[in-house]
């Protein structure tokens, strides 16, 4: 192993966690364990799948673990073993103990990608959009007992373009935070790294999404709305029913004035709808088993015409 590489511990699941994972990997580093979430049902035939991180590490032959909680004495000691000089985590899914976060010389190390203390947990990139932050980045630190309260060790600002939706943050802030967290790692090796402890005021909590968000509530303001549909596009996709189909909405743009129609309302031919504060245009859409679409070639061959009045 060369002098400036590690032994290291990575703790991931999902692409996010690949990103970090093929960084250290291709920076010489020797992963000694890489832990992951136990495979889950996916798909239409709920076949056991494992985890993005879990498939990189096997494509790479390195050692993988799916414990369902690292909270027993077994787990604990399996960690201790590896002989790790540090643990990296990115988006693991698990709070991790005490007896964890002791267990290597560097202790755990922490990848985020948003701007602590704003957005604390476990959805972080889609509720900075959801919410219509226009900055966020990304944010390394030691973790501790809490839930993302540890001491920074770096951080990284990024303002988000008009019109950006989760998956091209989500891209954006992986392809920040890998040169990030080999510097951080040179850093702590080298003893130069200076902890800053996070602000107590601001702290909000990027609670998981759940599935009765996704759908749309003509109700509210259109400006809302749009943010709600850039925060969760491309996927899971935010959505709206007509004629029995849920009809994702992957783009939209916020257009003027509610023109005194009920929230719902189909206002013209290129599918401008009325919202409870404004109008929203639709731009990019998605019917079930079908590919996404401009709403222009949509309309094409699936009609919905003015008047019509969305649940």
């Amino acid at each position: 192993m060369a002098a400036d590489t590690l032994r290291l511990i990575f703790m991931g699941t999902p692409e996010f966690g690949v990103q970090i994972l093929s960084a250290l990997v291709e920076a010489g580093h020797t992963i000694v364990a890489v832990y992951t979430q136990p495979p889950r049902p996916s798909g239409r035939g709920q076949k056991e799948t494992p985890s993005p991180v879990h498939q990189y590490a096997l494509a790479h032959h390195l050692p993988v673990y799916t414990p369902k909680t690292l909270k027993d004495a077994e787990a604990q000691h399996n960690f201790r073993e590896h002989k790790a000089d540090a643990a990296i985590v990115a988006a693991y899914g698990l709070l991790l103990p005490s007896q964890i976060l002791e267990a290597s010389r560097f202790g755990c190390i922490n990848v985020h990608p948003s701007l602590l203390p704003r957005w604390r947990g476990a959805a972080p990139i889609q509720r900075t959009l959801m919410a219509g932050d226009k900055e966020t980045g990304v944010a390394i630190m030691q973790t501790d007992a809490g839930l993302d309260t540890g001491d920074m060790l770096l951080t990284r600002r990024f303002s988000i373009p008009e019109g950006m939706n989760a998956g091209e943050l989500h891209d954006t802030l992986a392809q920040m935070a890998k040169p990030m967290i080999l510097e951080t790692l040179q850093n702590v090796k080298s003893g130069i790294v200076k902890p800053v402890k996070q602000l107590s005021e601001g702290i909000t909590y990027a609670h998981k999404i759940l599935k009765d968000e996704y759908r749309i509530d003509w109700k509210a303001p259109a400006e809302a709305l749009k943010h709600k549909i850039l925060g969760l596009a491309p996927s899971p996709g935010a959505f709206f029913i007509y004629k029995g189909e849920n009809i994702k909405i992957l783009d939209a743009k916020v257009t003027g004035d509610q023109k005194n129609q009920p929230p719902g309302t189909v206002l013209d031919n290129t599918l401008t709808i009325a919202c409870g504060k404004g109008t929203l245009k639709l731009l990019q859409l998605q019917r079930p088993g079908k590919k996404p679409m401009s709403a222009e070639n949509m309309l094409k061959g699936y009609p919905i015409p003015a008047g019509e009045v969305f649940e």
